[in-house]
């Protein structure tokens, strides 16, 4: 199928791709100030007032409106193999809605069944990306299976293809699950590495097991979902990957936190020093679980997601909360999309809906508007979740989520006081629903810098398919390790020196090792009553070889034939 491409027209961008974004007030994660950008090059050259700049620059204005770094969103699945039926929104359509909704980079997951070699799942990845993206990109690897193989190869991913994030998965078992002896393995590799362990939270026991046992009471719509999946599930597969993380001293970074039991298992991770960072996502931020109840199974089926949404109504603004103040650290969108008619695969077994939902469209409006506009967060701590942490847990500060000299050209002029209503008839998903529809949101991306190159203005898109580039992650990003170093010694284990013991050391009666059988057991009488085993199958302590009939054991030997008519005590009859 043929893909449109947008040529950008010269008057667009200027010939030497000059701009001037001029007027407006910039805001980055620790302060906003007055500043006119001038970037030349696809990067920042100049910030100022009255600066002088060559002719023939192209100027946008922004008075008014405020200037904001790129959106990250740390989290999309833009190809998904693993799948019995493909993403509605691959990479050009995913990167072209982001775009549309002022983010300029994403970070997409490759993944690949056990078994596959994660190179070859990175090369694949890597060839379908480059050819489509529309904006710059990054990578994070599953890992679904544990060997040698896999250990060199998360050697070279690190050290010569630009990853830094390796993410397990506690769920979908029998595809993608590891038990926790390979999460330690690979965590330990990660930490070994520098690179930043990745998790998600749930019990695919657990899941596997409840939702067999709906599906037999006649549960088989999508609420089944919901119900298979409960709460505590979800945080105690947090709480484990906390522990197994904390015990290969690697960092972690749970993806898509979806209910406050799990949130605040972070939260209490982190009070306790455990480097662990905690990401909600648009979805569990602008709606609920409440929609799997809905009477329309096209409904609640298009809300479909692994961990899900909670039905708590409460949750997205207790999240909301929690990130607002640090507690959660940055936010992205697990937009993987479906179309109705692939979301039917499950209409009569709510097991085989597709996973996934929209949302790297309208994350920056939606957490806009529950987050600023509520008055829960700041329009700096509004850039730091929705970009500069990102650029920093993921090691591309500043060249990324920061307006400054030197960093890409990849900037939003946003509009707090505009509206706009979602909607899936003008979104630019390729996915038929759209799980935030009717919502109002203040906060609209009026124009949109990508690589120093006007992608979206009042005229609407400018986008070339394959124009993105992919971004190379580092390890060992100071904002994630820099105080690893000194929390590994602290924490590091002590050697008690004492004097050595020279008591004396009881000898063992018997050795087990050399025990040996020399007479077999007697076989059973076939002359004396034997009692069964009891239930558990051990000795019934009640079977005895003495018998009142038969055959007795002490037959060959004489008996006393006198008779005893006093005998100890005295007689038992007569009178006393």
């Amino acid at each position: 199928m043929s893909r449109p491409v947008k040529k950008v027209p010269l008057h667009i961008n200027s010939s030497q791709g000059r701009l001037l974004i001029k007027g407006g007030k910039c805001v980055n994660d620790d302060r906003e100030f007055s500043a006119d950008i001038y970037i030349e090059g696809g990067v920042i050259k100049e910030l100022g007032q009255n600066l002088i700049i060559p002719g023939g620059t192209r100027v946008v204005d922004a008075k008014g409106k405020l200037v904001i770094p790129g959106g990250i969103d740390t989290h999309t699945h833009l190809q998904k193999p693993v799948e019995v039926t493909p993403v509605a929104d691959d990479f050009y359509h995913g990167t072209k809605a982001a775009i549309s909704g002022g983010t300029t980079m994403i970070m997409d997951l490759v993944m690949e069944k056990a078994g596959v070699s994660p190179l070859e799942a990175y090369d694949k990845c890597r060839e379908l990306a480059d050819a489509m993206v529309c904006c710059d990109y990054g990578l994070h690897m599953t890992i679904s299976g544990w060997s040698e193989q896999v250990a060199q190869e998360m050697d070279l991913l690190v050290k010569e293809k630009g990853i830094n994030s390796f993410e397990v998965f506690h769920a979908y078992k029998g595809v993608l699950m590891l038990d926790d002896s390979d999460v330690l393995k690979v965590f330990s590799k990660a930490k070994e590495l520098g690179s930043l362990a990745m998790a998600h939270c749930e019990n695919g026991e657990i899941i596997e097991q409840k939702a067999d046992e709906l599906f037999d009471l006649g549960i088989t719509g999508p609420e089944g979902h919901a119900l298979s999946r409960p709460e505590e599930v979800e945080g105690e597969a947090t709480y484990r990957a906390i522990v197994l993380a904390n015990q290969a001293r690697c960092p972690l970074y749970v993806v898509h936190v979806m209910s406050k039991t799990a949130a605040n298992v972070i939260c209490e991770a982190r009070r306790k020093g455990h480097v662990v960072f905690g990401e909600p996502i648009a979805a569990c931020l602008g709606t609920d679980g409440t929609n799997y109840f809905h009477k329309c199974w096209r409904h609640a089926a298009a809300h479909v997601m692994g961990p899900p949404l909670r039905p708590d109504p409460s949750t997205p603004g207790y999240l909301m909360d929690l990130l607002a103040n640090d507690d959660l650290q940055v936010t992205g969108t697990d937009n993987c999309t479906f179309n109705v008619d692939q979301k039917a695969l499950g209409k009569d077994d709510f097991r085989k809906i597709p996973n996934g939902v929209n949302g790297v469209e309208d994350r920056m409006s939606v957490i806009w508007e529950k987050g600023v506009q509520s008055g829960k967060m700041d329009a700096c701590r509004f850039v730091a979740v929705t970009s500069s942490t990102a650029a920093k847990i993921f090691n591309i500060y500043p060249k990324k989520g920061h307006i400054g000299v030197g960093s890409d050209a990849d900037l939003v002029v946003w509009d707090p006081e505009a509206t706009r209503t979602i909607s899936a008839k003008t979104h630019n998903h390729a996915c038929d629903f759209n799980i935030f529809e009717g919502m109002e949101v203040h906060g609209v991306p009026v124009v949109v810098v990508s690589g120093g190159r006007v992608v979206k203005d009042e005229e609407g898109l400018h986008l070339t398919q394959g124009s993105g580039q992919f971004v190379p992650t580092p390890p060992n990003a100071p904002y994630v390790y820099g105080r690893v170093a000194a929390r590994d010694q602290a924490l590091a284990p002590q050697k008690v020196d004492r004097e050595p013991y020279t008591g004396p050391v009881v000898e063992l009666a018997v050795k087990v090792d050399n025990v040996k059988v020399t007479e077999a057991a007697p076989a059973l009488s076939p002359d004396i009553v034997h009692r069964a085993p009891t239930r558990s199958g051990g000795r019934n302590m009640q079977e005895s070889s003495f018998a009142l009939s038969g055959e007795q054991i002490d037959d060959s030997k004489p008996r006393n034939q006198s008779r005893v008519t006093n005998p100890p005590g005295g007689k038992s009859h007569g009178l006393w």
